[in-house]
């Protein structure tokens, strides 16, 4: 017994070490708390390696067969848009993988961009992400910051921490817009909330032809290819990193998030794609919408007994327009529709090349056709140029008509009638921003996956969210929602998994309970019934009533799929009951109060949240630096001011020295043909240009434009003067200026005018000498 209990004694810190050393199985590890710990190291008292055994080593790997994962999310596309369901856009690839999936009627989004993309990422609302509106609007205010709480981890980081491969490409919308620059922070940047790769653009929308785009946080000078476009661009980049993530690690799943700006305007499309729908919508969009309504019945996707809500009364009805209304606003839809099969023909590039990895069976496939409802922010005529909209320029159908064989080429940053995107919407009244209604909220979507759906082809009818995503993918991975991630405790995940709806097509709906709210439109979903009130639509400024003043109305949506009938007076109880909940969960998830501010949001300094120049009023840029938006560089909208440049020439004498902006407006101080020179650009309607009459020899030149504001108001003009070492060498007027924006995406840079050019010159025209140092100056 002596021997026995010596033997054990002896053998227990071998045993103790094997226990500590042993490869834990990827199914036995701890996913609950990220990042997942690591075994202890054990020490050892041999000094010769080769008499001791090396443990095995650490790694975490993915559950055992779960599945890659894809994420399609459209932009700015109705539930009544492509033809699968209903609509008049061709969109195959959704169709095919529909046919051998399933097709969901009753999903929905936040009826905007940045809120429906944080909720799809994370599994959260988007008050709860601190996104209650788009980032440029972020106020102080708790579900407004702009900010993710760090008690909310994105789904990539969960499934990267997870033995995921992960990789993000096209629109982000997520960063805060002042942490848009090299000083960060980079922390809610894609590469930062984790992907390992990205490559896209980080605001709200792109031009096509010529985007502001990222790999990782480093921007990318775009190819000289006059065939270039973004969305063939990024699918290339898809393809690319998937075929070699499965060359070097084929074991290793992959999630990948596929988000195009199309179609979201501009609407940029190669005319071939718009002419395969010449004089398809000739019929305009009454008949449109009530077209599709009919084949949504045919292909089961509504109800038989559903009926057009009703029309908004803004919107004039077709056989009331004029001959040129009609030509052009059936030309606007021709370009959309295009824009929407050429995405559509992007994505099944990437399911072919998925195929071909021969890994397409264990990929779960999520299509979703639109991040919200079509976008009614055109206004009633549509736009030659969506920056007319920010500035409160109207554009007049005359004027819109001499683009009309450009339309959907770069010489346009067009946007169509807010009667094709209630049209585009059906059979619902309404359009992305209005929360409170499905035409806002309710987006097709398509689920595929042959490993583990066994249905084909079959339609899925229980209510779902964007939130319900992330919990769906936790599911069929096997992955748990993490409950501490960096030793913060993270909030439990408010989505529902849609993974039961895989097997069952009866089963009762899990996902009961749902409130909605975006610019005060704001309604609740409860067991089929939804209240809600529309506070304000898209193409108004304001809302006609303050928020206490709103009607309330209520349907019956297991009976009434479009909203067509209002019960509110055959049941008020009903709603008094929804009223209160919505007020409820309003308070839970950070709703309150309720914020429908439109223009006064857009005021950084109103708003409490930060710019990169804060109170600043001078600040000197170096050369190279570029891609400056509007919270990152100097504010020289009405008001006076002084750009000073030391500057080395040399005897070519060309390139911009400072520009922010381009073709669809901006202004630039450059050299041409050695002449310095300042323009400014208005709406992409009209360029003024100040410039010297000599040229200047090779030498170092300290060049000043001096503006002085004439005042009186937003948007009015000045005297721009040009000086070299102190000698006055250029004076002219500027009759305008643009009270707002100049670009989205074409931003400020110096030594180069990347994007599209503001003046008379080829992009990037870079700055042909040396720029030492660029100081603006605000003046009074």
């Amino acid at each position: 017994m002596k021997t026995f209990l010596h033997s054990l004694a002896r053998c227990l810190p071998i045993l103790a070490a094997m226990i500590i050393v042993a490869p834990i199985s990827a199914q036995e590890l701890d996913r609950t708390s990220l990042p997942i710990k690591e075994p202890v190291r054990k020490t050892y008292t041999e000094l010769d390696v080769r008499n001791a055994t090396a443990p095995p080593r650490f790694e975490v790997k993915a559950p055992a067969k779960a599945p890659n994962v894809v994420v399609v999310l459209i932009d700015d596309m109705g539930f009544g848009a492509s033809e699968s369901f209903g609509g008049p856009v061709h969109m195959p690839n959704l169709d095919r993988l529909a046919n051998a999936g399933l097709k969901y009627n009753r999903f929905h989004t936040t009826a905007l961009c940045s809120p429906t993309r944080v909720a799809l990422l994370t599994g959260y609302n988007h008050h709860s992400n601190n996104a209650g509106c788009i980032m440029e609007t972020a106020t102080t205010f708790p579900g407004n910051t702009g900010v993710r709480p760090q008690s909310i981890t994105p789904m990539a980081e969960v499934l990267r921490q997870n033995g995921y491969n992960t990789a993000a490409f096209g629109k982000y919308h997520e960063t805060p817009p002042w942490e848009i620059s090299n000083s960060g922070p980079l922390d809610r940047w894609p590469t930062h909330s984790g992907f390992e790769k990205f490559y896209g653009f980080i605001g709200g929308e792109t031009n096509q032809w010529a985007p502001l785009i990222y790999d990782g946080t480093t921007q990318v000078e775009l190819p000289d290819d006059p065939k270039y476009h973004f969305t063939t661009d990024m699918t290339n980049q898809a393809i690319s990193w998937v075929s070699f993530q499965q060359a070097l690690s084929p074991e290793k799943p992959f999630f990948i998030y596929f988000a195009p700006g199309a179609t979201h305007a501009p609407h940029h499309v190669p005319q071939a794609w718009a002419d395969k729908y010449k004089g398809k919508f000739d019929q305009g969009w009454d008949a449109v919408r009530q077209q599709t309504l009919d084949r949504q019945k045919k292909l089961g996707v509504v109800p038989a007994n559903t009926t057009l809500a009703p029309k908004p009364t803004d919107i004039k009805d077709w056989d009331k327009l004029s001959a040129d209304e009609k030509k052009l606003f059936a030309r606007q839809m021709e370009v959309y529709a295009g824009f929407g099969e050429q995405t559509d023909y992007e994505v099944g590039r990437l399911i072919t090349a998925i195929e071909g990895l021969g890994v397409m069976d264990n990929t779960i496939f999520i299509y979703i056709a639109g991040d919200n409802g079509a976008s009614a922010e055109g206004q009633m005529n549509g736009m030659y140029s969506e920056m007319t909209y920010f500035n409160g320029v109207p554009e007049t159908v005359p004027d819109m008509l001499k683009h009309y064989d450009e339309w959907g080429s770069e010489s346009t940053y067009p946007h169509f009638s807010a009667g094709w995107a209630v049209a585009m919407d059906a059979p619902f009244s309404y359009t992305k921003q209005v929360a409170s209604d499905f035409g806002g909220t309710r987006n097709g979507m398509v689920i595929h996956w042959p490993a583990g759906i066994q249905a084909k082809g079959e339609l899925r009818s229980q209510f779902g969210h964007v939130i319900d995503i992330a919990p769906t993918i936790y599911e069929v991975t096997k992955i748990p929602a993490p409950a501490m991630v960096n030793g913060i405790m993270q909030d439990p995940i408010e989505g529902t998994s849609l993974a039961y709806t895989f097997r069952d097509g009866g089963a009762a709906e899990k996902h009961t309970q749902q409130y909605f709210e975006m610019f005060g439109n704001r309604g609740i979903y409860k067991d089929g019934w939804l209240a809600r009130t529309i506070h304000r639509v898209a193409w108004l400024p304001k809302p006609p009533l303050p928020l206490a003043e709103d009607i309330w109305d209520l349907y019956n949506t297991t009976e009434d799929f479009s909203l067509s009938k209002n019960l509110a007076t055959q049941n008020p109880e009903k709603l008094k009951e929804l009223q209160r909940l919505f007020m409820s969960d309003a308070e839970k998830y950070h709703v309150l109060p309720i914020d429908d501010r439109l223009l006064e949001r857009t005021n950084a300094e109103l708003m409490g949240r930060p710019t990169v120049m804060g109170k600043r009023t001078s600040v000197t840029y170096g050369e190279g630096m570029k891609g400056m938006g509007v919270d990152i560089f100097i504010d020289l909208r009405n008001k006076s001011y002084t750009i000073t440049a030391e500057v080395e020439v040399d005897k070519k004498g060309n390139g911009v020295i400072v520009c922010q902006g381009g073709r669809f407006g901006g202004l630039s101080f450059y050299l041409k043909d050695g002449k310095p020179a300042f323009s400014y650009n208005y709406l992409g309607l009209n360029t003024e240009t100040i410039i010297a009459k000599k040229a200047l020899k090779a030498g170092k030149y300290t060049l000043v434009y001096d503006f002085k504001y004439d005042g009186g108001g937003p948007g009015k003009g000045g005297t721009g003067t040009i000086t070299s070492n102190g000698v006055q060498i250029a004076e002219g007027k500027l009759t305008r200026t643009q009270p707002g924006i100049f670009s989205v995406d074409d931003l400020a840079d110096v030594g180069a005018d990347d994007g599209t050019p503001v003046a008379g010159y080829e992009s990037p025209f870079k700055f042909k000498g040396k720029i030492n140092k660029v100081t603006i100056d605000q003046k009074k």
